[in-house]
């Protein structure tokens, strides 16, 4: 039995629609909602709310307690891998520190977000939650970020605002 450990931030993924306010934002996570939609054979996801902001109001702080805690649950014995559910505006912020600071880390990394919340339609929310935990079965050790369709290995990865995805970085368009 597979053990990702998937870690959730906030960020678009994660938000739902305030009626009273008129407004998106990050109230309460909707990963329970998302897991039970996946059909996962031979894998248990167990799950940590670490954060719940928008990816740009995440501050230094924020960003060394991912790291710590990412540190923490990737070292232990039965770790698979570990996900997590990261605002795309500042996501590969997060990538790089986590590449940077992760020397060799026993398993894979794999950062995945959203370009339109769980909760709305044409959402890429679920798709990009299943490539990643598929992403921790087939990449090798490495910090990625996985979505749409492709996993990319950090350093280099950029988010195309044009296309509304991420790149390599020589791939990103002006």
């Amino acid at each position: 039995m597979r053990h990702i450990h998937l870690v959730s931030t906030g960020g678009t993924i994660e938000k739902t629609y305030d009626e009273r306010q008129g407004a998106l934002s990050n109230v309460r996570s909707v990963v329970p909602l998302m897991l039970r939609r996946l059909r996962l054979e031979d894998t248990r996801i167990t799950t940590l709310a670490l954060l719940s902001k928008d990816s740009l109001d995440l501050t230094d702080q924020d960003r060394c307690r991912i790291l710590d805690t990412v540190a923490r649950l990737s070292s232990s014995d039965d770790c698979d891998g570990v996900v997590i559910l990261h605002g795309t505006d500042t996501l590969c912020v997060t990538g790089e520190l986590l590449h940077a600071r992760l020397h060799a880390p026993p398993c894979p990394i794999v950062l995945t977000g959203a370009m339109r919340p769980y909760e709305m339609k044409r959402s890429d929310a679920l798709q990009n939650l299943t490539e990643a935990i598929f992403a921790t079965a087939m990449l090798p050790p490495g910090v990625y970020v996985a979505a749409h369709g492709r996993a990319l290995h950090f350093p280099g990865v950029v988010k195309d605002h044009t296309r509304s995805t991420f790149v390599r970085r020589e791939d990103a368009r002006a």
